[in-house]
């Protein structure tokens, strides 16, 4: 299995890689204001880039639920500064996280290689043709509603069904928009329209959710329903959690994990990518 992106080709065939969270926001429900300033912002990724992150999610804007949208102008002053500053310093893989085209591009001309859209590429009409100009890789994530209504009453006749249908969806049109098909990665999008039922029978469905041999990426990190899960709202008390969801999605294939705390996470994937091994020479 290969992502395209426009730096590098990733394989994922042995080797899960985690995506490091930068949330350049005052509101982000796990780290809101935490990295405002360019300077601060640069100093966690160095650090989770030490701890083991391939790519660098930076973002704008809270896609929390019932998060107040912003202006296509502040999006961009909050991110795309952070994402030339660290262009500057790393070779590595940049990720903006953001539903719109303007910022899309004025990201990927700052130095950014994917676009990861919490609406699948259909909150804005130009987005699909600006990913496709600059060939860039891009995660298309399944939401029902948006960021304000979504947590609302979600329901679904069969939930693994739905995100699976829409995935196929997507890759015919974005395809037939110009974008690479191997440029494309998935996300199911727990916690977005989903109750908690239904985030756990996503968790379960991973190796259902495949299409067309894509990558899927995870984002569960620090996520609500682990709270309700473990009887707590402290977001300390959801790292380990979160890590065994990592550990398990990974035996389950997934190989893109979207997480605030690198290091456990990519330990957690190494260790299980070592029984996995040692499991393959016995069989």
């Amino acid at each position: 299995m290969i992502w395209k992106t426009r730096r590098e080709t990733l394989n994922l065939t042995e080797r899960g890689q985690v995506m490091g969270i930068l949330n350049v926001t005052p509101d982000s429900f796990s780290d809101g204001g935490n990295h405002l300033e360019t300077s601060l912002a640069i100093e966690h990724a160095r650090q989770m880039i030490a701890e083991g992150a391939r790519i660098i999610d930076i973002g704008g804007e809270s896609t929390r639920p019932g998060a107040t949208p912003v202006t296509v102008t502040e999006e961009i002053n909050r991110a795309v500064p952070v994402v030339a500053a660290l262009r500057k310093i790393w070779d590595g893989l940049i990720s903006v996280d953001t539903t719109k085209a303007a910022v899309a591009e004025a990201a990927l001309i700052a130095g950014a290689d994917i676009v990861n859209d919490v609406s699948g590429l259909l909150a804005d009409p130009e987005m699909a043709a600006i990913c496709a100009t600059h060939r860039c890789g891009v995660v298309v994530m399944h939401m029902q509603g948006n960021p304000q209504s979504m947590q609302i009453n979600p329901h679904y006749s069969d939930v693994a069904a739905e995100v699976r249908e829409f995935f196929i969806a997507r890759l015919t049109t974005l395809t037939a928009a110009g974008i690479d098909p191997t440029a494309i990665c998935f996300d199911p999008g727990i916690g977005f329209g989903k109750s908690l039922d239904h985030n756990l029978t996503l968790l379960r469905s991973l190796k259902y959710l495949d299409v067309e041999n894509r990558p899927l990426l995870l984002g569960v990190s620090r996520k609500s329903f682990l709270g309700k899960i473990i009887g707590t709202d402290n977001l300390t008390d959801r790292e380990w959690p979160t890590v065994a969801i990592t550990a398990n999605a990974r035996d389950q294939g997934v190989m893109l994990h979207r997480v605030h705390a690198v290091k456990a996470n990519v330990e957690a994937l190494r260790m299980v990518e070592a029984i996995l091994g040692a499991n393959a020479r016995h069989e």
